[in-house]
C-alpha cells in the first residue's frame, strides 16, 4: 500500500484552514494545520514533509518569512502560496523567496488538489529522469548535486536555476519552448512565472559567459537554445 504524503498546511483563518485540512485529508492527504508562521515553524521542524501549502498573509510572522526560514531548512520541498494579494510585485516577491506556485483566493479546493498532484508528479518524475551529469565545452553541470563546474570553480545552484539549466542542457543545440519549461518548472505558464523564469534565464547566462563558445539564445515566439560545441553525459 502506498504511504500517504503528508501535507504541512498553515492558514491563519480558522475556518479556511479545517475545511482545507478535511478536503485534503478527504482525498487522502495527511495534513497537518499550523494558525501562524510562528507555529508552523516550529511545527515544520519536527516532521517531515512532502509539500507545504501557507498563506502570505499571517500573524506573528508572514509567509515570505516563514518560506525564507523553511528553504534554509530543505532547498527541496515544494511550497505552494495562497494569496488574497493581486498585486505582480508581491506574487513576484514570493517566487524570490521560493515559492514554486501561487494560488489567489478566492479558490476552488479542487484546484489546489490539482496543483499538489501535478507539483508531486514533477518532483517525482525528476528524481527518476535527472541521473546525469552534463559535460559541454569548458563546463560540467551534475545535476544531482546542483554544482556548476567552470574552469574549476564550482558553483551551487539554486533548485530552480538547477532544473532550468538541467532541462537546457537536455535539448542542448535545440529549441526549449518556454511554454514547456514553465510547465515542466513551474506547474503554470502565467505571466507571473514567466517573469520568474526570465530572472532565471539571465542568472544562467551570466554565469555561462565563463565559456564563450556557450550561450542561450532566444529564439522569438517559441523558447530558448543553448548553444554549446560538443554535448557529453554521464549517468
Amino acid at each position: 500500500m502506498e504511504e500517504k504524503l503528508k501535507l504541512f498546511l498553515c492558514e491563519d483563518d480558522e475556518n479556511l484552514g479545517m475545511l482545507l485540512r478535511e478536503y485534503l485529508q478527504a482525498k487522502g492527504f495527511d495534513t497537518d494545520l499550523f494558525p501562524d508562521g510562528e507555529a508552523g515553524y516550529r511545527g515544520f521542524l519536527k516532521e517531515k514533509y512532502d509539500l507545504c501549502v501557507l498563506d502570505v498573509m499571517m500573524p506573528k510572522k508572514d509567509g515570505i518569512t516563514l518560506v525564507k526560514e523553511i528553504r534554509a531548512v530543505n532547498s527541496e520541498i515544494p511550497i505552494i502560496f495562497l494569496t488574497a494579494k493581486n498585486m505582480k510585485e508581491d506574487i513576484l516577491e514570493g517566487f524570490k523567496a521560493g515559492a514554486d506556485a501561487y494560488i489567489t483566493k478566492p479558490f476552488s479546493m479542487e484546484e489546489l488538489v490539482l496543483r499538489i498532484e501535478a507539483i508531486i508528479r514533477r518532483v517525482r518524475g525528476k528524481k527518476v529522469k535527472e541521473q546525469q551529469v552534463y559535460n559541454f565545452g569548458n563546463l560540467k553541470f551534475d545535476t544531482q548535486k546542483q554544482i556548476l563546474t567552470i574552469a574549476g570553480q564550482d558553483t551551487k545552484l539554486t533548485t530552480k536555476e538547477s532544473e532550468l539549466l538541467a532541462l537546457l542542457c537536455a535539448h542542448a543545440n535545440q529549441i526549449l519552448e518556454r511554454n514547456h519549461a514553465l510547465k515542466q518548472i513551474w506547474v503554470d505558464d502565467n505571466y507571473f512565472n514567466a517573469r520568474s523564469m526570465d530572472v532565471y534565464i539571465t542568472k544562467l547566462r551570466k554565469l555561462l559567459k565563463a565559456d564563450p563558445e556557450i550561450e542561450i539564445i532566444n529564439i522569438h515566439g517559441k523558447g530558448y537554445k543553448l548553444i554549446v560545441p560538443t554535448v557529453e553525459t554521464e549517468d
